[in-house]
């Protein structure tokens, strides 16, 4: 039998490790965990995350309506419970804001794969949702088309979701996610991401399989496994293109036309380029 208060505080201790995390400011972030067949408890609004405490948290039913609680329930619930209806095992769903993923969220920029072991097992290809104005049931549809493909979904200009069958596990998408996107755009400002090789890349999905993780990338070919083919579909409904971050080099030359434009020149690249179009111009300026 459930112990309600024991995942109230549950919830409360993932809500104050999201606050001090920094994926969760001021009352932004939500947190539910499904108890029954029509029961979910879920975060009040207009609360922050840091400070709940057990009587804090709410409960709705499965249609958003609240049936408990002293606090109002949080107004991006039919996000959490569109994803438990499509996906029954979940029973738990964080959303938050962490900087990082976020980040490429407001860029619409595809997170590269092939790059991080941990990242390759657990995660795999993050897709990136379009944008919606959160709290209706349009925004909480626009997960659908990847909830069963991945257990951590990027919102465009919005934040994150994530999702499980305990509180902590709902929240570890989030965190892993984070801190992958914050290492690449460390490795990227010291000039190079470097990616695994196709059969390096294979070995690594191998081993998924051995340890029972589903990824959708086990059915591609190997060109395609580091090339956020998964959710490629979807890019132009979201407004997702490749800017920061280019494919592997062994890669480059496969379906290029929608790859997005080459990468941008680095400082360097930018001086040396100045510096040959201003020597050109005054060469040009001393012939007249």
């Amino acid at each position: 039998m459930i112990n309600a208060h024991k995942i109230k505080q549950e919830i409360c201790d993932i809500g104050d490790r999201l606050y001090k995390k920094g994926f969760a400011a001021a009352n932004d972030g939500n947190i539910s965990y499904r108890i029954g067949e029509n029961e979910v408890l879920c975060t009040p609004t207009m609360i922050s995350k840091g400070f709940m405490k057990p009587d804090d948290i709410c409960t709705v039913d499965m249609e958003a309506n609240q049936i408990a609680g002293r606090r109002k329930r949080t107004s991006e619930i039919k996000l959490h419970l569109a994803i438990m209806k499509a996906r029954p095992e979940v029973k738990s769903v964080v959303h938050c804001h962490p900087p990082h993923a976020t980040a490429f969220g407001i860029a619409r920029e595809p997170v590269p794969q092939c790059v991080l072991p941990e990242v390759e097992i657990f995660l795999g290809d993050v897709p990136i949702a379009r944008y919606c104005i959160p709290g209706s049931q349009e925004f909480a549809d626009t997960i659908l088309p990847f909830v069963a493909k991945s257990n951590v979904i990027i919102l465009a200009n919005h934040g994150t979701v994530s999702y499980g069958d305990t509180v902590e596990k709902a929240y570890w998408w989030t965190e892993v996610l984070d801190a992958y996107c914050r290492m690449l755009l460390l490795a990227r400002s010291l000039g190079r991401v470097n990616y695994f090789t196709e059969p390096e890349a294979r070995a690594l999905l191998d081993l998924k399989a051995q340890w029972c993780f589903k990824d959708p990338r086990l059915e591609m070919k190997n060109c395609e496994l580091c090339s956020n083919d998964v959710f490629r579909d979807s890019w132009r409904q979201s407004g997702v293109r490749r800017e920061a971050f280019q494919p592997p080099q062994h890669q480059a030359g496969q379906q290029q036309g929608d790859r997005g434009p080459a990468q941008n020149p680095g400082p360097m690249d930018q001086e040396a380029l100045i510096r040959t179009i201003t020597d050109r111009v005054l060469e040009a300026l001393a012939r007249r």
